[in-house]
C-alpha cells in the first residue's frame, strides 16, 4: 500500500524538516515557533504566540486550509509559571488566530527547552482537510 505525501518546507529550518505533511485528508504541522522570516524572536510570550500562529496559518495556506481545519493542537512552553501569569494574553492571541474560541482539542505541556533559548512557546497542530 502506497502512502502518498505532499510536503511543504519553509523557513530557517527547511533543510532539516518539513513544516507540513499532508497524507490523505490529514495535515500534520511541525511545531511552529515565534520566529519571523528574518530570524527575529520577540521577547514576550504573547508576541511569540502571535508569530507562531502566523506561521501556522502560512503552512495551512500552502494546503488550501485555514485555522478552521485544525482539530488538535499541542502547545509546548518552557516556563509554565510565566505562561499562566500571561494566560489571558496568550489565549487572547489564540482566540484571535482562530477568530473565536477554538473548537479543537488542546494540550499544554512544559518542556525543558526549545530550539533557541529565547523561545518560550511552540505550537504543533493536526488539521483535517
Amino acid at each position: 500500500m502506497s502512502n502518498s505525501k505532499q510536503v511543504f518546507r519553509s523557513g530557517i529550518y527547511k533543510d532539516y524538516f518539513a513544516q507540513g505533511i499532508k497524507t490523505g485528508n490529514t495535515l500534520h504541522l511541525a511545531g511552529q515557533v515565534g520566529i519571523d522570516t528574518e530570524g527575529n524572536i520577540p521577547e514576550s510570550i504573547a508576541d511569540q504566540t502571535k508569530l507562531a500562529y502566523d506561521n501556522i496559518q502560512q503552512v495551512l495556506s500552502e494546503f488550501n486550509a485555514t485555522m478552521e481545519n485544525i482539530v488538535d493542537e499541542t502547545i509546548f512552553v518552557t516556563d509554565m509559571s510565566d505562561t499562566m501569569k500571561n494566560v489571558e494574553n496568550v489565549f487572547s492571541v489564540r482566540a484571535q488566530a482562530y477568530g473565536a474560541i477554538p473548537e479543537v482539542s488542546q494540550t499544554l505541556v512544559q518542556v525543558v527547552a526549545l530550539v533557541s533559548p529565547k523561545l518560550k512557546i511552540e505550537i504543533k497542530c493536526i488539521a483535517h482537510l
